[in-house]
């Protein structure tokens, strides 16, 4: 099974389908040009409505994580690598920046924790 839901989640289904998708294709787990499954297959495969999984597709195409061949079906585009080379590079200005302004890795590492919402 490529996603699980979690009933209790109070996220609807759709995210809780796109998140985990968009996860997948960020981490490489779903590498670039894999086939999705059909709206109607993963939809009745977790027994939601082909809607819902439809909502999740347009949302992962709009953000450029899969490409929809039309009758050829859904597949991960190259965005998710995109990502992670332009996050990479984010990285790199902000390591050469915190450099410049003689920050220690701990402050540095600890004011990206901060902006990134983590404890």
């Amino acid at each position: 099974m490529i996603v699980r839901l979690d009933g209790d989640s109070p996220v609807p289904p759709f995210e809780q389908v796109r998140a985990e998708l968009a996860r997948q294709i960020n981490e490489g787990t779903l590498p670039v040009g894999t086939k999705l499954p059909t709206v109607r297959a993963l939809a009745a495969e977790l027994g939601i409505a082909p809607n819902t999984i439809a909502r999740a597709y347009r949302e992962l195409e709009e953000a450029g994580l899969i490409e929809t061949r039309g009758r050829a079906g859904s597949f991960v585009g190259a965005a998710g690598q995109e990502s992670r080379a332009r996050a990479r590079q984010a990285a790199l200005a902000y390591a050469e920046t915190v450099h410049q302004l003689g920050l220690g890795k701990q402050e540095a590492l600890a004011i990206v924790a901060a902006a990134l919402g983590a404890d």
